[in-house]
């Protein structure tokens, strides 16, 4: 039978070679997980949103230049959105509406953050087409605000469904204002 004093030695070498050999294997670990991190590091950061896409996510709008009654497109994430600066007799009109004649009932108040200013997704909720309306020229449909002539969808100064296939009004965007000249989209 071996001694006590052996048997407590005996995995671990003579001269401290058990603690070289723990050193090694730490070592050896380490230089493994830093390897890891730097071959997977590439991926890891082909995650990220490219430049392009980043610059997509808000846009700025410089309303300064659009006049009353008069409307601008820009685009935001490769969508058109209407900014529409309204009329008081816009306004009033798109107030006026009692919930139950909407399909998509929502108040005038809910879908601005300054009663002037109408900040919609310029893209119809039935197939995806882009409603007219923006220009002085276009039709407007029967309640002034756009329409789309593709599958006849009317809607209202507040971009709500009033008439035609369209099931939902005209999204929001999220938006704020920078100050009394400019909005941020997005």
């Amino acid at each position: 039978m071996a001694n006590p004093a052996q048997a407590s030695t005996a995995g671990h070498g003579h001269g401290g070679a058990g603690t070289r050999r723990d050193f090694l294997y730490l070592t050896a670990g380490a230089f493994g997980a830093v390897g890891t991190a730097v071959t997977i590091w590439p991926f890891i950061a082909s995650l990220n949103p490219s430049a392009d896409v980043l610059a997509l996510a808000s846009t700025d709008v410089n309303l300064r230049p659009v006049a009353v009654g008069q409307a601008i497109t820009v685009t935001w994430r490769g969508k058109p959105v209407f900014v529409r600066r309204r009329t008081q007799q816009e306004i009033d009109a798109a107030r006026a509406v009692p919930l139950g004649e909407l399909r998509d009932p929502q108040t005038d108040q809910a879908r601005v953050r300054r009663p002037e200013w109408m900040i919609v997704e310029g893209i119809c909720t039935h197939l995806g087409c882009v409603p007219l309306g923006q220009k002085p020229t276009e039709p407007r449909g029967e309640y002034g605000g756009w329409f789309c002539p593709c599958h006849g969808s009317h809607y209202d100064t507040s971009g709500r469904i009033r008439k035609g296939p369209a099931p939902r009004n005209l999204p929001v965007p999220a938006y704020a204002f920078i100050d009394d000249n400019n909005v941020r989209i997005g």
